[in-house]
């Protein structure tokens, strides 16, 4: 009589992926169902090197409040990595003095504050975080095959570690949190593309950049910002189809990044290291010769021809889901990345939940995944045809003021106040989320036709966040506590009173100079007694009146 198989294991929840959105949908699914069995396979082994790893390193505040405060990570975060000293930009093309041009920041951190992530560091903590929480965490585990279910038996997954025989789990969840493998995705051919065809090259040094230091003729431009300096921030330097990334990580590395559209700067101008400096001696030659020395000190090189990726569906009734790169990706620029892997995990730790207490899916997966994409929509369009823009020291403040606004009253205030899953709430205000979004996309419309008309002034001023008091102070509103649901309400409909002011604002800005920019899809949206008075100014002065002051 042969042995009898062994039997194959049932696990709640399989997670194809071990990176940064399958460590953190585990802890997080652990935190709100404490007996959920759960499985990660990751197919790197672990420990993982620090620094050249993978990018994405720059956090904004929904990511940096859902690692800090959803997850519990806040020591780490604050012991092992950088606190980042916001966003910040230098219209610096052609430039090896960076006084001499406009700067476009904060003197002083903003309240809700954010970190750079070493996601060497950051990983391989997360993964030992995981086997603390008592999750099953399996590194260089590659996955062989899977087989996803309908009819409510469990899924299958095949996987191996190198030198031993494949094993099989059943998983009532399967996860899919492969990045761009993208597994399910290619199975079940969910790819789609969109409008954003950005390319992007990055590569690591094992110093730091030190840009505060960089030769300078005017001695005050040092003392412009306040401790921290500079360099703790993500600063863009930037220029007409394209930006640079400088971003510092705890391990003493620095990240570069050139993210460009191919219809101002091809990909093959800059995808080998030699090509990446040449095109930097000719485009901003002060990172050049800061980089230049630090050849030896190269720890890696990669580039995507085309990052930014959609996906018809990542959630299913049928109890699978996409985490992270493996279902969407937009762009770097503003670092959305980590926000919507916290907002996805957020439905699928929802939806598993939901399952768990024996309720049905298919209403909620549908909404989710309506919601999720008009998120995803909605953002997209702050990117799709702008990369114009990024070289115009007059429009470009501008649209970070209203991005970043935008940013903060709308989906940030979502996440804060946990209500992304509340259908309750979202239905009460979905006008009001309607109206911001025609909006946005009107806005977008109208920076982009004004930066097509800018004389793109340039003046050697610093455009200081700091110094815009209600922009601190929305900045600030992300702390608050939890609001009741009138008060929430009220809130949002405060943002789209304060948008319709800022839009309003912006198009008089622009008109003034340029009268035949067409605004008549604004005036369609925002109501007639704001174009009579749009109340106190929301905008920085002119950058030529700051000049002139100066």
């Amino acid at each position: 009589m042969s042995p009898a198989a062994p039997e194959v294991p049932l696990h709640e929840i399989v997670v194809m992926g071990g990176g940064l959105a399958g460590l953190t949908l585990a802890l997080q699914l652990r935190q709100r169902l404490p007996d959920a069995d759960v499985l990660v396979l990751e197919r790197r082994s672990h420990p993982v090197p620090a620094a050249c790893h993978k990018v994405g390193e720059s956090s904004v505040e929904i990511g940096a409040l859902y690692f800090a405060d959803v997850l519990g990570l806040r020591g780490h975060l604050e012991q092992d990595q950088l606190k980042k000293f916001g966003f910040r930009f230098f219209f610096s093309e052609g430039e090896r003095d960076l006084s001499r041009v406009t700067e476009l920041g904060a003197s002083r951190p903003l309240p809700t504050g954010s970190f750079q992530i070493d996601r060497g560091l950051f990983e391989n903590f997360l993964g030992q975080e995981c086997q603390r929480h008592g999750i099953r965490f399996v590194d260089g585990a590659v996955i062989r095959d899977f087989t996803l279910t309908e009819d409510g038996s469990p899924h299958t997954v095949h996987w191996q570690r190198e030198g031993e025989p494949v094993q099989t789990a059943r998983a009532r969840w399967l996860i899919d949190a492969s990045g761009r493998a993208a597994l399910v995705k290619r199975r079940l051919g969910l790819a789609q593309d969109n409008a954003h065809a950005a390319h992007a090259v990055w590569f690591r040094v094992g110093e730091h950049i030190a840009i505060d230091q960089w030769p300078v003729a005017d001695a005050a431009w040092r003392a412009r910002c306040a401790t921290p300096t500079r360099w703790l921030s993500t600063n863009h330097l930037v220029g007409a189809g394209y930006w640079v990334w400088l971003i510092p990580l705890a391990s003493g590395s620095h990240s570069v990044g050139i993210v460009a559209d191919p219809r101002y700067h091809p990909l093959e101008r800059m995808n080998t290291f030699d090509k990446a400096m040449d095109w930097l001696a000719e485009f901003q030659p002060a990172l050049h010769a800061d980089l230049e020395p630090k050849r030896g000190k190269l720890q890696d090189f990669a580039f995507f021809r085309r990052f930014s990726h959609d996906c018809r569906q990542v959630f299913s009734e049928h109890r699978w889901a996409l985490a992270g790169e493996a279902g969407r990706f937009l762009d770097p620029f503003y670092s959305p990345g980590s926000d919507f892997i916290a907002i996805g995990n957020t439905y699928i730790t929802e939806l598993v939940a939901r399952d768990r207490a024996g309720l049905r899916l298919r209403a909620h997966t549908q909404v989710y995944e309506q919601i999720f994409k008009s998120f995803y929509d909605s953002t997209l369009a702050l990117y799709v045809d702008q990369y114009g823009l990024f070289g115009d020291p007059e429009v470009l403040p501008n649209k970070v003021i209203w991005d970043y606004t935008y940013y903060w009253s709308v989906l940030a205030q979502l996440f804060c106040q946990q209500r992304l899953a509340d259908i309750d709430s979202m239905g009460h205000l979905r006008d009001a989320l309607l109206s911001c979004q025609k909006l946005n996309l009107a806005v977008q419309k109208l920076l982009n036709d004004w930066g097509g008309v800018s004389a793109r002034r340039n003046p050697p001023v610093m455009l200081d966040q700091a110094s815009v008091p209600w922009f601190v102070e929305l900045n600030r509103s992300l702390l608050d506590g939890a609001l009741d649901d009138a008060a929430f309400r009220a809130r949002i409909r405060q943002a789209e009173r304060q948008l319709q002011r800022l839009a309003v604002q912006l198009a008089q800005r622009a008109t003034a100079d340029h009268p035949a920019l067409d605004v008549s899809a604004l005036r369609a949206l925002v109501p007639a007694e704001c174009w009579a008075d749009a109340g106190e100014p929301l905008l920085f002065p002119r950058a030529e009146a700051l000049a002139e002051a100066v």
